[in-house]
């Protein structure tokens, strides 16, 4: 399954456009955190948005990290992504099971609830990070990032993001984001949202195996769309290590470690991202309290 972002420019460089086939990404986190149909379409939403912004970051160490809190049974979601982009995240319910909505489809909105907020965080190698904050407006996802981007990037944004699941896990997920340069005229704006009403939903173009430069020409109704960037191939991939929960254990302070060491004589620490599971004996917790010490 060939995972691809590539970016475009309608209407002579007057419009960014980005198009993105998440298909095995979100299959391969809907089976490593065991997601429900309806988590697996919300989630899978959002790690779509993480890939695409992912790629708006100019440098290697620029990262990204969404969280969106709802008032709905998935609480909250988590994804981060980096420039390449790979990306992980998590759920914090991820076996959400409620009925289908009124159109008989996966309720999203209704799994990830109609009030809270998107919180986004890009640390762009600036001396403090850029924090942006907007409520959601549907739990639908793509209408409530379309929503952040005005209010908290200051751009009038279209946003699509789709999953379509079936009985054996994910068979399309993407996503696209198309906005308007500030020398596009009302006329071609107006086509985008005409040619974009008629296009229908991202997941059911990519499962008719629609191509992203044929999605990019339908969105948009430009057939000279110039590709700026292709071959970009998102993942899905944590970069935990033993390492890193080792640092994370001394962070926990000496006097916690100590009475771990006394009551279960182990310790076993659960990565949120991926699940795996780091084991740590007696010694490797009395060699981390060592270290303590001496820094």
């Amino acid at each position: 399954m060939s995972d691809k972002i590539i970016k475009f420019l309608a209407y002579n460089g007057k419009v960014s456009v980005i198009c993105a086939d998440t298909t095995g990404l979100v299959e391969e986190a809907r089976k490593t955190h065991d997601l429900s149909p309806v988590t697996t379409a919300a989630f899978g939403r959002v790690l779509t948005m993480a890939c695409i912004m992912g790629t708006e970051m100019k440098n290697a160490k620029d990262r990204l990290t969404i969280q969106i809190k709802g008032s709905g049974p998935i609480e909250m979601m988590v994804a981060t992504a980096n420039s390449f982009p790979v990306v992980k995240g998590y759920v914090a319910n991820p076996n959400v099971d409620i009925p289908l909505n009124e159109f008989g489809k996966l309720d999203v909105g209704g799994a990830v609830g109609h009030e809270g907020y998107i919180n986004v965080i890009k640390d762009i190698g600036l001396k403090d990070p850029y924090i942006g904050i907007s409520p959601l407006t549907s739990g639908e996802i793509a209408e409530d990032f379309a929503n952040y981007f005005v209010h908290s990037e200051q751009r009038n944004s279209a946003v699509a993001l789709g999953v379509l699941v079936d009985k054996n896990g994910v068979k399309s997920a993407g996503g696209y984001l198309v906005t308007p340069m500030p020398d596009s005229t009302e006329e071609e704006i107006s086509k985008i949202e005409q040619s974009i009403f008629k296009a229908g939903a991202i997941s059911r173009m990519l499962d008719e195996k629609l191509t992203l430069e044929e999605i990019a020409k339908k969105i948009t109704g430009d057939e000279n769309i110039e590709i700026i960037k292709e071959n970009i191939t998102p993942i899905f991939k944590c970069d935990c290590s033993k390492e890193n929960m080792t640092n994370a254990l001394a962070t926990i302070g000496k006097e916690e470690l100590k009475d771990m060491i006394e009551k279960d004589g182990q310790a076993e620490i659960v990565c949120h991202f991926c699940n795996k599971q780091y084991q740590f004996s007696k010694s490797e917790l009395e060699e981390i309290v060592r270290n303590i010490d001496k820094s």
